[in-house]
C-alpha cells in the first residue's frame, strides 16, 4: 500500500470512528421525532457543507452541470436508502430487538460489499479483502454479542444492512465526477428534504418541534462530526482505496461505540470486546493491505500512478 492509499485508509478509519462515537449520543434522541431529527441533522450538515463548497464555486457548478439525469437519480436513491432509510431502519429494529441485533447484521456489510462491488464491475472478489471482511464481521459480533429479537426486528435489521451496503455501492460511480466534498453536500441536501417530507407525513407539525438542550447537543454532534467531517472523510477514503476496502473500516463503528459508551456511564469494555476489537483490527489489516509492502514500481506511485488513477476515475464516471 502506497502513501496515497494509506491516507485513504486513515480517512476511512477516522470516518468510522467518528460515526461509532456518535452512537453514544443517540440516547439523547430517543424521545425526539425520528424523521424530523434526521431532517435537522442533514439540513444543518447541508448548510455547513454549502459554505465549504463556496470556496470553489466555479468548480462545483461545472461538476454539477456535467451530471446526467441518472446521476441525480442515484444521489436521491443514495440519500433515501443509505442515509434516511438506514437510520430509520435501525431505530425501527431497536423497538423490538436488542441493539446488538441490527449491529451484528450491519457488521456483515463488509462481506456483502466485498462480493457485490467486484461482481458489478465484472471482477472476481479479492481473496484478501473477503478474508478481511469475514474477520471484521466476526470481530463486530464479538464486540456487540447477540440479543433477542422478533421477526420484525430481524427484518428491520436486514433493511439496515441493505442501507449500509447501499451507502457504499450506490456512491461508487459518483465519487469521481463530484469528489468527496460536493458528493457529501448533495446527498445531505437530498436526505434533509426526504426526511423532512417523511416526518411531516408521519408526525405532522410534531416532526419539527424545537429540541431541548440535550437533544440539541446530540443533533449538533451528529450533524457536524458524524456527517460533515465523517462523510467527507469517508468518501475521500473510498476515492483512494475503493469501496471494498473502505467498507472494511465500518467494523470500527461498533468498536468506537463500545469504547465511548463507558465514558458516559453506559456499558463496559471487557475482555470479550477487547478480543473482538483485535479481530476487527486484524481483518482491516488483512483486507485493506495496510501491512503489505509497496513493491518498487508499484502502480499508484509517482506520475505514472497518478495518470493511471485519473484514467480509472474517468472510466468509473462513464460507468455511472
Amino acid at each position: 500500500m502506497n502513501s496515497f492509499q494509506r491516507r485513504g485508509a486513515l480517512l476511512a478509519a477516522l470516518a468510522c470512528v467518528l460515526v461509532g462515537g456518535s452512537f453514544t449520543a443517540n440516547g439523547a434522541l430517543v424521545g425526539y421525532p425520528h424523521a424530523g431529527g434526521q431532517a435537522l441533522r442533514y439540513g444543518i450538515a447541508f448548510g455547513l457543507l454549502v459554505l465549504l463548497t463556496l470556496r470553489s464555486t466555479r468548480d462545483a457548478s461545472q461538476r454539477l452541470r456535467a451530471l446526467a439525469g441518472r446521476h441525480w437519480l442515484r444521489l436521491a436513491v443514495l440519500a433515501a436508502t443509505g442515509m434516511v432509510g438506514f437510520n430509520l431502519a435501525v431505530l425501527a429494529a431497536e423497538r423490538t430487538a436488542q441493539p446488538a441485533v441490527p449491529g451484528v447484521l450491519v457488521g456483515c456489510a463488509p462481506i456483502v460489499v466485498a462480493v457485490l462491488v467486484p461482481l458489478l464491475s465484472g471482477r472476481r472478489p479479492a481473496r484478501a479483502v473477503l478474508a478481511g471482511a469475514l474477520l471484521v464481521a466476526g470481530g463486530a459480533f464479538a464486540v456487540q454479542g447477540w440479543g433477542g429479537s422478533d421477526t420484525a426486528g430481524l427484518l428491520w435489521s436486514m433493511a439496515a444492512l441493505a442501507g449500509e451496503v447501499a451507502f457504499a455501492v450506490i456512491a461508487v460511480p459518483l465519487v469521481a465526477p463530484l469528489g468527496p466534498l460536493l458528493l457529501s453536500t448533495c446527498v445531505c441536501g437530498f436526505a434533509a428534504v426526504e426526511a423532512g417530507l417523511l416526518g411531516l407525513l408521519l408526525d405532522g407539525r410534531a416532526a419539527l418541534r424545537l429540541p431541548d438542550t440535550a437533544e440539541t447537543l446530540a443533533l449538533g454532534w451528529q450533524a457536524v462530526v458524524a456527517t460533515v467531517i465523517g462523510f467527507v472523510c469517508w468518501y475521500a477514503g473510498m476515492q483512494r482505496i475503493g469501496a471494498e476496502r473502505a467498507t472494511l473500516f465500518s467494523g470500527l463503528i461498533p468498536v468506537s461505540a463500545a469504547l465511548t459508551a463507558p465514558l458516559v456511564g453506559v456499558g463496559s469494555f471487557g475482555p470479550g470486546r477487547l478480543a473482538g476489537s483485535l479481530l476487527v483490527a486484524a481483518g482491516v489489516a488483512v483486507g485493506s493491505g495496510l501491512l503489505a509492502r509497496r513493491a518498487p514500481g508499484e502502480r499508484g506511485a509517482g506520475p505514472a500512478g497518478r495518470a493511471e488513477r485519473a484514467r480509472q476515475a474517468v472510466s468509473a464516471s462513464r460507468r455511472g
